[in-house]
């Protein structure tokens, strides 16, 4: 039990490490120190359930209705072209309004909306959390809820040390030049994960 426990820790530590749309965003808001709980507590739940969908074997069902991946596939293109889109306009801006505590406070119900849409939109999450955990945990039968257990701690404290630890680099991004750079690399960055989504097929 203990062996599948830790490798559950670690495989999910290690899916969700990559920089990605999920990610950018969590930095973004943890170092706005805005709704950072809540958006921390989103991204980990949103993983719990998505793992334990996977532990349980809806893998298989999911494995069944191929239109609903690509319908998630388009859907988080589009959303993600838009979001990086507005990114940029934000860098174009310029970083003054920006700055930690200072400008307009994006509320609550808006945050979310984003971070749910950018955690459940995204067909990779399904792949990583729903079939590849779910297929790695089928390797410990009798433990595999110790194992999916693990994998959504794993979660937990990973987006709890992201969210948090942002704040770390709150000198940095005193800087109005800083966010402007880093609103050029989320908007990069969404861009990115789009073009993989369009032409990676």
């Amino acid at each position: 039990m203990i062996e599948a426990a830790v490798q559950g820790y670690l495989v999910a530590v290690s899916l969700i490490l990559a920089i990605g749309a999920q990610n950018a965003f969590v930095l973004r808001q943890g170092l706005r120190r805005e709704h950072v709980g809540a958006v921390v507590l989103a991204c980990a739940t949103s993983d719990a359930i998505l793992i334990a969908l996977g532990v349980t074997g809806f893998g298989v069902v999911s494995a069944k209705l191929p239109w609903i991946g690509e319908a998630m596939r388009w859907g988080g293109v589009v959303f993600l072209l838009v979001y990086g889109a507005l990114r940029f306009r934000a860098a174009l801006a310029g970083g003054e309004a920006l700055k930690p505590g200072e400008g307009a406070t994006t509320s609550l119900s808006k945050v979310l909306t984003t971070v749910l849409v950018l955690t459940w939109a995204n067909p990779h999450v399904y792949l990583d959390t729903v079939v590849l955990l779910g297929s790695i945990s089928a390797q410990y039968p009798g433990h595999r809820v110790a194992f999916g257990v693990a994998a959504a701690c794993g979660s937990f404290s990973f987006f709890t040390a992201l969210g948090y630890g942002a704040r770390l680099l709150a000198p940095v991004f005193a800087n109005p030049k800083a966010w402007v750079v880093l609103e050029i690399i989320v908007g990069a960055t969404m861009w990115a994960i789009a073009a993989g989504l369009a032409f990676g097929g």
